[in-house]
């Protein structure tokens, strides 16, 4: 099993001192991921549409403030050694897939191949038409078809590509990405359509806990989501052990006392360290081998330091 947290893209942990400071902690403390968000600009007024808050609120003031994710993935390949680079989960359609790949590739071969990136289609309608992007309504598609592309040019001598969103041919892409066949694909999400995505597109399954549409906030519910990817696998002719299985704790690791909207019942990964080593043992019995916990303080670099040794003491070691 390997761990992992979320860095910051905004506020005082999002500056170059405290970038490197939770970093290096990280890797004294034996983290072997860090993650890393995803946007672009964020416009003054949002429909209240993101999934994973009971209310649709997004968990960020309004105030456009966001390092762009993958020069920010690139900074930290430079500032550590050993630690995997994360993104959880790049929108995929915000991006366009030719550039996207290159730089991804540089990241993976800058770092040593040490990136994993994560995938998601995007939630946010109003950041798609700031940067004039493919229709938002086309996501789901263009999502399918650019990770399509990434693989072409990540493994193919002469790449070529004819879709609907981009097509080209007769160019070489180099340098590859140093990992072999290339940088792990793990698709982001809990919906049967993301669930395809993985079985058809994917090299990992790697969802939220709390979505309320497609809560998987138990033991017992992420066993019942795992096993709805496992049929689709079979139904499209793909073993699902060669799927990594990931699951993100994007909440306060230190959360007391969290219940489920529709039981009431305790929020998985809440409710203190035993609690939470119970709850990894039962996924890491279906599988599960990386977990993400969000276990930087927004507004505090010594309170996040603290925070990631007491898991460390607390979670961490008992594994």
């Amino acid at each position: 099993m390997i761990f992992g947290f979320g860095l910051p893209t905004r506020g005082p942990l999002a500056e170059p001192v405290a970038i490197k400071t939770l970093l290096a902690k990280a890797e004294t403390l034996g983290l072997g991921y860090v993650s890393v968000s995803d946007h672009i600009v964020i416009p003054k007024t949002i429909s209240p549409l993101y999934p994973y808050s009971d209310t649709g609120e997004p968990p960020f003031p309004p105030d456009g403030a966001c390092l762009e994710q993958l020069t920010l993935m690139s900074y930290i390949a430079a500032v550590t050694s050993n630690i995997r680079i994360l993104s959880s989960v790049m929108v995929v359609p915000h991006r366009n897939p030719v550039h996207t790949a290159k730089t991804i590739a540089t990241i993976d071969v800058l770092s040593g191949g040490r990136v994993t990136i994560g995938c998601g289609a995007g939630w946010m309608e109003e950041e798609f038409e700031a940067i004039g992007t493919e229709p938002f309504k086309e996501r789901g598609k263009v999502t399918d078809e650019y990770l399509e592309i990434f693989k072409e040019l990540w493994t193919a001598e002469s790449p070529s590509y004819q879709g609907k969103y981009n097509s080209f041919t007769n160019l070489k892409f180099e340098p590859k990405p140093v990992q072999n066949p290339h940088p792990p694909l793990w698709i982001g999400g809990e919906s049967p359509a993301a669930k395809r995505r993985a079985v058809k597109h994917g090299d990992g399954w790697f969802p939220i806990g709390a979505n309320p549409n497609y809560p998987l906030n138990t033991s017992e519910k992420f066993a019942a989501g795992l096993s709805s990817l496992k049929q689709m696998a079979a139904e499209h002719d793909r073993d699902p052990a060669t799927l990594d299985l990931g699951f993100w704790s994007n909440w306060d690791h230190e959360v007391a006392d969290r219940k489920t909207p529709q039981e009431g019942a305790r929020h998985i990964m809440t409710g203190g360290s035993g609690a939470i080593i119970d709850d990894i043992g039962s996924l890491k019995d279906m599988g599960v081998e990386i977990f993400m916990f969000q276990l930087a303080k927004p507004d505090s670099l010594d309170a996040s330091i603290a925070s990631m040794e007491r898991f460390a003491d607390q979670v961490l070691s008992k594994f």
